[in-house]
């Protein structure tokens, strides 16, 4: 056997040495990236929390002793809000907010489902490409160009047909049930999407209409994302301030009737805090205070309704 058989073999092995050693440094190398990729979104999920967690306990830290000072019924249930008489409830407030909410979600709900199943399931492709950059748009509208729509238009127009000054739970109600429709339109659309086919193919071939197999089928088998749709709409109504100060009428009182001015919790904090102090200030705190739990009894609240429409 000459010498370039032999060392031939050799030469091929440590060629193969060299490409397994690579291929280790490699799986190495991607192991390490992966670890710190991991530790990045550890740390960021971390900040997350701890972001909430540090709001929280700022909030309750600063808003508490006012609610104990104050009394925790006389503050919740009063029905005057007059800082210069240290007088402080705040139930007009927290029924302004349900009300204004419950308004916005009898408007924004079924417009906002029925034009999802619209862009889904019916309208032409043609047109769906002219409504959803639409719906986009409306989206990323900023609250401040909402509330001077409906000071311009809802409220005079509000005053004109039903009388009064046009400020009231009536404008706000129609201005959040618009300001919702794109987050619940947007989730609904893809939860309807998200159907599988054969669920709609298998309805049709039993002899269901269309219509009959988007109520029967297509929305009961996606309920689980539109809801979750539904939740985050109500959440933007009930966080909503600019818009909702342009057009309520900002009354702290009991409003017994849809066309009465009233005043949300998130208002109420906007319009004082700016020249607030003392007991005032930290009344406007604890009024956080309560909007913050009132916000997380309702997320519970709707996130147990998820779960069982999910199921």
């Amino acid at each position: 056997m000459s010498i370039k058989e032999v060392g031939l073999p050799i030469f091929l092995n440590k060629i193969n040495l060299k490409k397994k050693e690579n291929q280790k440094k490699k799986i190495k190398g991607k192991e390490i990236l992966e670890k710190i990729t991991e530790k990045i979104f550890l740390l960021c999920a971390f900040m997350s929390v701890l972001s909430v967690a540090m709001i929280t306990i700022f909030i309750f830290v600063k808003g508490s002793p006012a609610i104990f000072k104050i009394g925790i019924f006389k503050f919740i249930l009063g029905t005057k809000w007059n800082p210069e008489a240290e007088i402080f409830g705040i139930l007009p407030m927290i029924l302004g907010s349900l009300y204004a909410t419950l308004g916005a979600i009898i408007i924004g709900v079924p417009v906002g489902i029925l034009t999802a199943v619209f862009i889904a399931e019916i309208a032409p492709k043609w047109l769906v490409n002219i409504i959803k950059p639409a719906v986009e748009l409306l989206a990323g509208i900023p609250s401040v160009v909402y509330g001077f729509f409906g000071l311009l238009t809802i409220v005079p127009l509000i005053s004109k047909n039903f009388g009064g000054p046009g400020n009231s739970l009536l404008a706000v109600c129609i201005i959040l049930g618009i300001m919702i429709l794109p987050t619940i339109i947007s989730i609904s659309e893809n939860s309807i999407r998200a159907v599988p086919k054969e669920y709609k193919e298998g309805s049709l071939a039993m002899g269901a209409s269309r219509i009959q197999t988007i109520f029967k089928v297509i929305l009961p088998a996606s309920k689980s994302g539109i809801m979750a749709g539904i939740v985050l709409g109500i959440g933007r109504a009930i966080g909503e301030t600019m818009a909702v100060i342009l057009i309520s009428g900002n009354a702290a009182i009991i409003p017994k009737s849809i066309l009465k001015p009233i005043r949300t919790l998130t208002a109420n904090v906007a319009l004082e805090m700016g020249y607030a102090f003392g007991l005032a200030e930290e009344a406007l705190f604890a009024t956080g205070v309560i909007l913050f739990i009132f916000i997380i009894i309702l997320n519970i609240i709707l996130n147990i309704l998820t779960h069982k429409v999910g199921e």
